[in-house]
């Protein structure tokens, strides 16, 4: 039914537990935020820029989806960690306190573009050095926004979320359902 310009697992596995067929494409793009951005706008781009390079690079036939998720705490924006030292250094300030999640969607085609921003906050207990470390050890947070993953192994950090878990991880089901259901002009996906 739709093409997902992406390359993360969450995102399959989240799209699959909805029941949207869809097939990847590359969406690829410079993920790079521009001076004096705001997140909103920064997450939205980004997602409506993989859902346009995911559109350039299909058949044209169907719909593609894009996707971004980023981590706010106050001034900070947290995408993926360069590194250990950054992973550390994000998650060190995220120790103790509450931050958003931005995950936006776009649904392109030839003809329009629809997005949707879905911003949830999580709350960290306080963690320790050693926490850190042996949290980074797991490999877990390579490839992920602000360094960790609520579906694995972090969820132990977590005190509480406020919002959608689907966006935490990446997609937000709801929205996705909608936005989708909407654009083809339908009631429901499923």
């Amino acid at each position: 039914m739709i093409y997902l310009a992406s390359n993360s697992p969450r995102r399959f596995e989240l799209l699959k537990q909805i029941n949207i067929p869809f097939t990847q494409v590359v969406g690829d793009i410079n993920e790079t935020h521009q001076e004096g951005e705001q997140a909103q706008d920064y997450v939205l781009r980004l997602a409506q820029q993989k859902a346009q390079a995911g559109f350039n690079n299909s058949k044209k036939n169907k719909p593609v989806l894009g996707a971004d998720t980023i981590v706010v705490l106050g001034e900070h924006i947290f995408g993926k960690p360069k590194n250990q030292k950054h992973a550390v250094q994000m998650l060190g300030l995220l120790s103790g306190k509450t931050h958003q999640v931005f995950t936006a969607i776009a649904l392109i085609d030839a003809i329009k573009i629809n997005t949707k921003l879905v911003i949830s906050e999580v709350t960290f207990r306080s963690l320790s050095e050693q926490d850190i470390t042996d949290y980074w050890a797991t490999g877990e947070s390579k490839d992920k926004a602000a360094g960790y993953a609520i579906q694995g192994i972090a969820a132990k950090f977590v005190t509480h979320i406020v919002g959608s878990y689907s966006a935490i991880v990446g997609l937000p089901l709801y929205e996705t359902d909608q936005l989708i259901s909407d654009f083809l002009g339908s009631k429901s996906v499923c």
